[in-house]
């Protein structure tokens, strides 16, 4: 009995031990910074048409400085602070870019070490306590309505082992994550404005005076070399005072005409307030204006017209609608250039000066019908006269709906040309900045 008792206080003293060795064992945990892979770094953010605000910092090493591109709505319109709060057409493309920044998920940790900021390329390139300039990352922030925060994050390099996947982090914790980013969150200035700055079509152009000479600056007078006028008969363009021994070379008009039609800018500079007015009586410039326009190569001559040291263009359309293009100086790399030229546009980027006029007598007034019986008429009991007079009628009204709606368009356009001097890249000036020998070949 007592050996019966010995065994059963073993096997207890072994049962207990073989409890207490289950509970103490080691086990696999999982560490915290593996439990939300997989999961979108901004859960609560899920309306891409709630974004109101994209801000983009990037850092440029050369000038180890910060470089913000900005655009936003305020009060229903949309404009691009970071350049002087020009218009941009903004509300698709900054949808799209949300609706990228809301797909980016916590694909792979990498780190949580501060030290691999720098190798990962996650720097906040706003941290100015950061002593190295390499290592900075893009930072994005998404704000919605109120200025709340709807996103905020830092893009770093992109992995060498996997396409389309980048280093991210929060800006304000440590882990560093890898994530596919499958968005085109853009700066350039020209991919959120509108891109048709003349609104003009090759098939409406009609006419194109190019205007080449050149300013002295000292006497204020035009050394006038030459006025080349290109009007297009049909479908076929022609050139007063053509050369003999010589014909238009066709396919070098037909890119001039294609880069007027796609004429585009890389950059803004805003005109002093009122300019534009002001211009149409001279002695009401201030000399700020005068200052301003000399800077960005526009001078008066004395009997005060407002000509430029690279020449004009004109180009007239069907419509009435009269585009002078003046060329000035070439843009000053500097800070004000800096976001043109961080777009891979160079320091060859030039001025343009653009106005527009109407031309009232173009389409001059069709005649209007004799009168107006037929409107009292079943169309049934038309006589010939009626039936004539309704046609006579129906151009008329035609003419005054096609006025109207131009006329309309060209203060639209005055209005939107009168507060900036635009900046253009060098191949676009290339390409319009045309002389009278670019535009002949022999007969031969």
């Amino acid at each position: 009995m007592n050996e019966l008792k010995k065994t059963l206080a073993f096997g207890g003293i072994a049962l207990i031990l073989a409890l207490l060795a289950f509970l103490t064992a080691p086990r696999q945990v999982t560490p915290d910074a593996f439990l939300d892979l997989g999961e979108p770094f901004f859960p609560e953010f899920t309306d891409p048409n709630a974004a109101t605000t994209l801000e983009v910092i990037e850092f440029d090493e050369d000038t180890a400085s910060a470089r913000p591109f900005k655009v936003t709505n305020q009060n229903g319109i949309w404009t691009i602070p970071s350049h002087f709060n020009y218009p941009a057409d903004g509300k698709d493309r900054l949808a799209k870019t949300a609706a990228g920044i809301i797909n980016i998920k916590k694909d792979a940790f990498r780190s949580s070490n501060v030290a691999d900021h720098e190798a990962c390329g996650v720097i906040d390139p706003l941290d100015e306590t950061a002593t190295s300039l390499k290592g900075r990352g893009k930072r994005i922030t998404i704000k919605g309505a109120g200025d709340k925060v709807l996103a905020d994050l830092i893009i770093g390099k992109e992995l060498e082992d996997h396409e389309g996947y980048h280093f991210v982090r929060l800006p304000d914790q440590k882990r560093v994550y890898a994530a596919k980013i499958d968005v085109d969150i853009s700066t350039k200035f020209e991919d959120w404005i509108e891109k048709d700055l003349l609104k003009v079509t090759r098939s409406d152009i009609d006419q194109i005076v190019i205007k080449d000479y050149s300013v002295n600056e000292r006497t204020q007078s035009l050394d006038q070399r030459d006025q080349i006028v290109l009007e297009k008969d049909g479908v076929k363009w022609t050139m007063r005072k053509l050369p003999p021994g010589k014909r238009i070379n066709t396919a070098k008009v037909s890119s001039l005409v294609s880069a007027i039609d796609n004429l585009s800018i890389v950059g803004v500079r805003p005109k002093p307030p009122g300019l534009s007015e002001r211009l149409k009586q001279v002695d009401t410039l201030k000399d700020t204006d005068r200052l301003s326009l000399q800077y960005k190569g526009y001078y008066f001559t004395a009997d005060g017209s407002l000509v430029s040291n690279e020449g004009e263009i004109q180009v007239r359309t069907k419509k009435g609608l009269l585009y002078t293009l003046r060329f000035g100086e070439i843009v000053a790399d500097d800070s004000e250039s800096a976001a043109d030229s961080s777009n891979g546009h160079t320091s060859k980027n030039r001025y343009l000066f653009v106005s527009v006029d109407f031309l009232e007598d173009l389409n001059p007034e069709p005649p209007i019908p004799s009168n107006t019986d037929f409107e009292t008429k079943p169309e049934e009991d038309w006589n010939d006269e009626d039936r004539e007079n309704k046609r006579i009628h129906d151009e008329h009204e035609k003419w005054l709906k096609e006025m109207e709606e131009n006329r309309k368009l060209a203060k639209e356009l005055a209005d939107r040309f009168a507060g900036w001097y635009y900046v253009i890249s060098g191949e676009a000036f290339d390409k319009v900045h045309l002389k009278r020998s670019d535009l002949l070949l022999d007969k031969k």
